[in-house]
């Protein structure tokens, strides 16, 4: 219970402040999904949606927490706890989105583009030149994963005949099953899952269209290069340290180990790898100022292929991944057909790992 309620406290507390500080980290000229010309980027409504939107984000989190509090205090089921979560998800984008309208409407009403000089600009060096993937970067996670395979086969003859695959918030094992190679090794399997799909991410990003300042092309396509390396790196550290957490899960099962610690040897690594691949992403998420001369253009207005300022819908553009408005990192193209795929990609590695390690 102790573990349960720490856990959940840490990561309510995680997406809380991620929440709060996200407007200082996107890009002056798209607060919350917008795109504004820079001379708008300090416009008395983005500020003042700006205060506002945290000051709703923190005191709908602060309710939301409390009232999930509240139920567990009632019904004393820790499975409730990670609704506190949601429900912070819940407000943020609800905050977002309030934000978001109010400044669309003002930006309609005073006509701020009216008059300015738009422009598109395109690195074309990244298809003569573009830059190259970080194999390094993959190579502890594919070694993690190749050493618990041989682990597990090793172990596997004096492996329990049932074996624990799932534990409860507790870390008393809820679910068994007999002992068989797709048991037992369930966790690989998704350990080359996931390893496969956070890579071939990784890879997209490298295809992905930067979004160049035509103000400032030759800095802003400096720097999306260096963003687009340390993005995938990211990706790669993360996968290694998921790969980590289900060879750790694994011997727990493959021993029949039973501690009370047991989620913590999944959660808190994947927790603290995200927590490091967020923080570091941030602080490189805005292009910095290198004085470049301003060419006197400005973004072209696209919002309509933004809808709600989040999601990215344009069926004529072939990337799979754009670069996100509001947060850090990428977005999909959900106008395109690939999509779908990654999708159905994902939800097939689930239904592998339900079938794998609930089956039984």
């Amino acid at each position: 219970m102790t573990v349960a309620i720490t856990l959940s406290s840490v990561l309510s507390a995680l997406v809380l402040a991620l929440a709060l500080v996200l407007p200082s980290i996107a890009s002056p000229t798209v607060p919350f999904g917008v795109r504004v010309p820079a001379q708008r980027a300090d416009d008395p409504t983005v500020v003042r949606q700006t205060r506002a939107y945290r000051r709703r984000v923190l005191i709908g989190g602060i309710i939301a927490a409390g009232i999930c509090v509240a139920i567990y205090g009632v019904t004393g089921e820790t499975l409730l706890l990670p609704l506190t979560v949601l429900a912070l998800v819940s407000v943020w984008y609800g905050c977002f989105f309030l934000a978001n309208h109010e400044i669309r409407a003002a930006k309609a009403a005073g006509s701020w583009y009216e008059g300015l000089r738009q422009g598109i600009a395109v690195d074309t060096e990244l298809r003569t030149d573009p830059p190259r993937f970080p194999w390094l970067w993959l190579a502890p996670a594919l070694i993690v994963t190749a050493a618990t395979a041989v682990i597990g086969v090793i172990l596997y003859p004096s492996m329990p005949a049932i074996l624990a695959v799932h534990y409860d918030a507790k870390g008393v094992p809820n679910r068994e099953a007999a002992k068989s190679v797709g048991a037992a090794f369930s966790l690989v399997f998704v350990q080359i899952g996931v390893t496969a799909l956070l890579a071939g991410i990784a890879a997209a990003i490298f295809r992905t269209r930067p979004d160049i300042d035509p103000a400032h092309p030759l800095g802003s396509a400096r720097w999306h290069r260096q963003y687009m390396l340390l993005g995938a790196r990211a990706l790669l550290g993360l996968v290694a340290v998921i790969d980590l957490a289900m060879l750790g899960s694994s011997l727990l099962m493959w021993t029949g180990t039973v501690t009370p610690w047991a989620p913590l040897v999944v959660v808190l690594p994947i927790l603290a790898a995200v927590l490091v691949a967020v923080v570091v992403v941030s602080r490189n998420n805005r292009e910095r100022d290198g004085g470049e001369e301003d060419t006197g253009l400005t973004h072209r207005d696209d919002d309509k292929l933004w809808r709600g300022g989040m999601f990215y819908v344009n069926r004529e553009d072939r990337a799979l991944m754009v670069a996100r408005r509001f947060g850090v990192g990428w977005t999909l193209n959900f106008g395109n057909p690939k999509t779908a795929m990654l999708f159905a990609g994902v939800v097939a590695l689930f239904a592998l790992v339900i079938i794998l390690r609930l089956g039984g």
